[in-house]
């Protein structure tokens, strides 16, 4: 009897909702939109409508905005790229910039000592390790090189030739505790000489050593090679103090000099090979 009265029910339900389908069938087919019938289906499936509708418009969003953000991406890296074309022209002009400037120089010099002969060499290799910022440069016996060579940017020493080899040389930067050079202040003419200690070669500095405490040299003079020796001429720049202090171990006084090229940035040089002494 139960079993009877399910399936009866069953069939009742399946029935309306069959007459229900017929109706909105027939009044889709016939022009009518607001019968019995599809307002009752209307009422049941507009919930599923409405979810329907909202995952629509949501993916209409995603793929509106997607289209616009791979536009605004692929503008971006077109600037970007644009930036780094410009960002190397600044370099290559810099670089440019750079080596007139050290020509100029060099050719002043030149002009300025006609017996001095140089060998112009590039910057290949250097010791990080190496606290003095030692460096090697292209040329060597081959082409002239010899060991206690003036090594020049410009007016300016940064160096002397340690070892020579046949077709490159190790560079002894004016920060090395070996490198030795006589030096005078331009305005004073007090003559002592330059080296380089540890401490101060870690902030790119050099000493101008072993000053009376009385020394009139103070801060921002001008500090040159004194020529007394016959491997370096007189006259080459140093460069500036900046500050007068006490040696620790006597009653002596030394001058920090800040050279005047920082020798990290150095890729090209001249040797200066020959001089008249």
């Amino acid at each position: 009897m139960k079993d009877i009265f399910k399936s009866s029910r069953f069939r009742l339900i399946a029935g309306i909702i069959a007459l229900l389908l017929i109706g909105a069938l027939i009044s889709a087919a016939n022009g009518h939109g607001e019968t019995a019938q599809s307002t009752v289906i209307g009422t049941v499936f507009a919930p599923c409508h409405f979810v329907a509708s909202k995952i629509s418009d949501t993916i209409g969003r995603i793929s509106k905005n997607a289209g616009g953000n791979a536009a605004y991406e692929k503008e971006i890296e077109a600037l970007n790229d644009e930036i780094g074309d410009l960002r190397a022209q600044l370099a290559d002009y810099e670089n440019l910039k750079t080596q007139n400037e050290l020509y100029k120089e060099f050719l002043e010099l030149k002009e300025e000592n006609k017996d001095y002969k140089f060998v112009e060499a590039s910057v290949i290799g250097r010791d990080s390790a190496d606290i003095y910022k030692s460096f090697t440069i292209s040329k060597g016996l081959l082409s002239g090189v010899k060991e206690g060579d003036a090594v020049l940017y410009g007016k300016y020493i940064v160096g002397i030739i340690d070892k020579a080899y046949p077709d490159y040389s190790v560079v002894e930067t004016v920060l090395d505790a070996n490198f030795n050079v006589s030096a005078y202040e331009i305005l004073s003419n007090e003559i002592s000489y330059v080296t380089g200690n540890a401490r101060l070669a870690r902030e790119g500095k050099c000493k101008m050593a072993n000053l009376n405490s009385s020394t009139d040299i103070s801060y921002g003079s001008i500090i040159c090679t004194a020529g007394i020796s016959n491997s370096v001429p007189k006259g080459l720049l140093i460069g500036t103090v900046d500050e007068i202090a006490d040696e620790a171990s006597d009653i002596s006084s030394y001058a920090v000099v800040s050279p005047g090229v920082d020798i990290d940035e150095i890729s090209s040089c001249f040797v200066l090979t020959d001089f008249k002494k």
